[in-house]
């Protein structure tokens, strides 16, 4: 068989390998290559009897169990942050420093002082401030015309840290003064046309009420949700103990013709009558099956007390019948949620209730047997006081925040809304106020970020 004949490129391929072979042999190529894979097997072989090192074993770190103790077992103060009870839903938290433990007992005034300025000055006002006697709201003389209501830049005052629950002016016609109390159980005092905050912290909790005395403005009684209730007396330059209760005590109030027994909203429900003269308790009712919001008394019928209440009513009480065990309420006033406020008007011929179910009840008549309710929202959410409508100079109009930072002018006569009071320097929503009842169109609205914005008349 002849042997197959190779093609040209076959040929060319093969003349190719040829001179690679040459050009290989040339630079010693091959050589090399055989050097370095006799090299790579000695590493391999060396590697295969080097001594494995034995590992030596992990000791156990010990489980340490760690035991969750309280806040109180650890001396430190509650976290009262939302805790206010009227809270619906969350929003941004707050970002204050939680404040140190206040100690029980009588407390120095210069001991509580957080202020770095002295207070000197402002003992002597609250010692030498004039009074005129107490004047019914509805004599203070004048009408109110809301639309020369304004305010005005120099109006408005940080007071506290936070957030405040309770505001109050001080019932003089010589000082435009106003307290406020915040989450923290700080006490602030702002004389109006003054730089100066005058700022204690006899408290350890958020302050729940703020009653100032009428023939004395230099003696007030605070009380917190810590149910410590104490006397700031600025003679003595004291905050004394009065009373300090097992429970939480909501509210704070005073019949306005007895200035020995005080009025506290305590625990879940409970009514308390404390007793100046004998230093105790003289009564206590469990009035609502949830804890009481305000406690207001009828100005031309004291013996008439309101109350609001977490259970979604308000009640009207008659407490000349005090000596019974159960108290029986003369009228109750039912919302669908959590009723926030119920205040008397200035004339207390009407009763005025703030509800979380968006309402605003208005109920008049002989027997407060005409209601009207009147939308509103309510939902202040967490981080913010409750909405609670307050009457003004007479019983006309009702004052209360909305979430744009206004002041909504609800009439009594014509049962809805009839003005938003606005302002650029309005910053924050007010949700507290007062009024000043010796000066027609002096209203203070409080928020919770310290502030207070006073509306005047032009």
């Amino acid at each position: 068989m002849e042997p197959q004949k190779l093609t040209d490129y076959e040929l060319k391929r093969l003349e190719n390998i040829r001179r690679n072979d040459e050009m290989m042999a040339a630079l010693k190529l091959h050589s090399r290559a055989t050097q370095l894979s006799n090299f790579k097997r000695q590493r391999v072989e060396a590697k295969s009897t080097r001594v494995k090192l034995e590992k030596k074993p992990k000791t156990e770190t010990p489980i340490v169990i760690r035991v969750r103790r309280s806040l109180r077992t650890r001396g430190i103060p509650p976290d009262f942050e939302g805790l206010d009870g009227d809270s619906v839903a969350p929003t941004a938290p707050s970002k204050e420093d939680p404040p140190s433990v206040v100690s029980l007992g009588p407390l120095s005034m210069a001991n509580a002082r957080e202020s770095a300025h002295s207070d000197s000055s402002f003992i002597e006002s609250l010692m030498g401030m004039a009074q005129d006697g107490n004047v019914p709201k509805g004599d203070v003389g004048g009408s109110l015309e809301l639309k020369s209501l304004s305010l005005d830049p120099e109006n408005i005052a940080r007071v506290v840290s936070g957030r405040i629950t309770n505001v109050s002016f001080f019932p003089s016609s010589s000082v435009n003064m106003i307290a406020a109390g915040n989450k923290f159980g700080n006490i602030g005092f702002w004389n109006m046309g003054e730089s100066e905050v005058h700022l204690y912290r006899p408290h350890n909790a958020p302050i729940s009420g703020i009653l100032i005395q009428p023939h004395c403005c230099s003696k007030i009684y605070t009380s917190c949700y810590d149910g410590v209730l104490r006397l700031m007396d600025a003679e003595k330059e004291i905050f004394d103990l009065v009373f300090e209760s097992d429970e939480k005590i909501y509210a704070l109030s005073q019949p306005p013709n007895d200035t020995n027994c005080l009025y506290l909203a305590e625990g879940s429900g409970g009514l308390t009558i404390w007793d100046n003269r004998v230093g105790k308790r003289s009564s206590h009712w469990d009035l609502h099956d949830s804890r009481i919001n305000t406690i207001d008394f009828n100005c031309q019928n004291p013996h008439i007390v309101a109350t609001s209440s977490s259970d979604a009513t308000a009640c009207t009480w008659d407490l000349r019948y005090t000596n019974r065990k159960d108290l029986t309420a003369l009228r109750t006033f039912t919302h669908k949620r959590s009723v926030q406020s119920a205040y008397f008007s200035p004339s207390g011929s009407s009763l005025a209730t703030t509800s979380l179910d968006n309402t605003i009840g208005i109920h008049s008549g002989v027997n407060l047997e005409d209601t009207a309710l009147i939308s509103h929202f309510n939902q202040t959410g967490r981080w913010l006081s409750t909405f609670r409508a307050k009457w003004g100079w007479d019983d006309k109009y009702l004052f209360i925040g909305n979430m744009n930072r206004g002041v909504d002018v609800v009439s009594a006569v014509q049962r809805k809304i009839v003005m938003t009071l606005e302002s650029p320097h309005m910053s924050a929503i007010p949700c507290r106020f007062d009024i000043n009842c010796y000066e027609v169109g002096m209203l203070v609205g409080a928020t919770s970020g310290g502030q207070l914005y006073v509306w005047t008349s032009r």
